[in-house]
């Protein structure tokens, strides 16, 4: 499975507009302040969201963009497979299952690629945003980098892999 830029992105900007949820509608400047993201990038990510229905937007001079349904209610794995597609390294998982049936000698590769990704959908389908925020500090714009820069610094975990390369 890979998380594009975009992919992650997005789910930064879901997360800060879960977390503030019930303030109302948030500019663009400011998500991407606080989550520091690109304006630009964000506002084509926005509107991708929004055209799948995730987000809605609000015009006026409060206006910007809130989640449509509850934070409880979106799944990481819609956000992922509405930016990045499907969660499976060969394509869906339809597409494994057909492999592991065609290709008897390479059966139990696709099997274990198949495995992955059912348990990688499994923790994604059952993680909302609601969840992420439960255990997410707050952030403020200046100190988001910062923040980000500390928490990249201090993990110890598998580097993830985006945009096709290890991140570091």
């Amino acid at each position: 499975m890979k998380i594009s830029q975009k992919g992650l992105y997005a789910l930064q900007a879901m997360m800060m507009l879960a977390r503030h949820h019930h303030q109302g509608a948030i500019k663009i400047r400011d998500i991407a302040y606080e989550e520091a993201l690109p304006e630009k990038f964000l506002e084509l990510i926005l509107l991708e969201l929004k055209n799948a229905r995730m987000v809605e937007s609000v015009r006026g001079a409060k206006g910007g963009y809130q989640l449509r349904r509850e934070p409880a209610d979106i799944h990481l794995s819609e956000i992922i497979r509405l930016i990045d597609g499907p969660l499976a390294p060969f394509g869906d998982a339809e597409q494994l299952r057909e492999l592991i049936d065609r290709d008897l000698p390479h059966r139990a590769l696709y099997q274990v690629f198949l495995d992955v990704r059912d348990a990688a959908a499994r923790i994604l389908d059952n993680t909302s945003l609601a969840d992420l925020i439960a255990h997410d500090g707050p952030r403020t714009g200046k100190n988001a980098k910062q923040q980000k820069n500390h928490a990249k610094d201090q993990a110890s975990v598998l580097p993830m892999v985006v945009g096709g390369r290890k991140s570091e």
